[in-house]
């Protein structure tokens, strides 16, 4: 049974998805895609029917992200406790972060309804949680909680027994909800609320005022901010605040300007596009993601990711 180059085409979307999700990158699951594709046109011949060509192009691609993962994919807090540091400190580009997702690139109306990408199958907290478990574990995981995938399925496309299968399955279940927050071990998130995006707004507020006391109404106690690359991170509303203000104003220990804000989403959690003017510019240009995750009305996570390119964001390239 033959198929065409085209036919290959229809399945981009989803494959890419499911090997970000499986190697917790989005430069390796654009590379993982172009291999798959390239190792299916090779074995084209070999393709008899027997199984759809949808879980035929599944197979592969778990296997070659299989064959890919070394290192598990992490952010600044599985590298080190929380501190402030005393020092500037460089980025650490030979730590495998985790990197973020457009969200761009989940948004496809075209797709049936089964292949909606919930936040809770997406969002970093969750592909940090599944960084826990050995390759092949994510991948049971992914096909059958994810996915919704039969047993048997699985078993098909992993060439393993179907007990095998439940028996990984099993096992990476406690691991998931070990690493996942204190509040988010049940599978109930939804799409970012009207409530969430007014905390944004009021957050881009509180800044532009450059009032720490509003910054400070937003956040949880316990809030945490990662900054990959660079290696350390802030626990706790003192610290969390002091990082943040070191650049609201002129006087700030860590000042670099004036900043702009764009609301989007990324990885299916609401985000801050941010723009920098530093000092004798005229004009904003990207500087980073801030991703966050909000719990109770409040915030309790920044991941902030720095980043020049917002290209794969759909997202304009300069602030006048």
């Amino acid at each position: 049974m033959t198929f065409s180059a085209e036919s290959l085409e229809t399945y981009r979307h989803e494959l890419r998805v499911h090997c970000y999700r499986m190697l917790g990158s989005y430069d390796d699951a654009e590379e993982m895609v172009q291999e798959t594709f390239l190792r299916a046109w090779r074995r084209r011949d070999s393709f008899e029917g027997r199984s759809s060509l949808r879980a035929w192009l599944y197979r592969i691609a778990t296997n070659a992200c299989i064959d890919t993962t070394r290192q598990r994919r992490m952010l600044p807090y599985a590298l080190e406790p929380a501190s402030y540091p005393s020092s500037a400190r460089p980025p650490r580009d030979d730590v495998p972060w985790l990197q973020p997702f457009p969200d761009v690139l989940l948004d496809r109306a075209e797709e049936p309804d089964s292949l909606v990408i919930r936040r809770e199958t997406i969002e970093l907290a969750f592909l940090i949680a599944i960084q826990h478990l050995s390759p092949r574990q994510r991948a049971v995981l992914i096909f059958r909680d994810v996915l919704g995938w039969s047993a048997a399925e699985t078993a098909s496309v992993l060439e393993l027994s179907v007990a095998a299968v439940n028996s990984a399955l099993q096992r990476a279940r406690p691991i998931l909800r070990e690493h996942l927050p204190p509040h988010r071990t049940e599978w109930s998130a939804t799409d970012s609320s009207a409530a969430e995006l007014l905390l944004l707004q009021k957050y881009i507020a509180a800044w532009d005022a450059a009032d720490p006391a509003a910054l400070a109404a937003l956040m949880h106690e316990d809030i945490r901010i990662t900054m990959p690359p660079y290696p350390f991170w802030f626990r706790g509303l003192a610290d969390c605040l002091r990082s943040l203000t070191a650049n609201l104003t002129p006087s700030g220990d860590a000042y670099r300007g004036t900043w702009r804000f764009l609301i989007t989403s990324v990885n299916r959690q609401p985000t801050l596009a941010t723009y920098l003017r530093p000092r004798g510019a005229t004009t904003f240009t990207p500087f980073g993601l801030d991703i966050f995750r909000i719990e109770q009305g409040l915030i309790a996570e920044i991941t902030a990711y720095e980043t020049s390119d917002f290209s794969p964001y759909n997202l304009p390239s300069r602030l006048l």
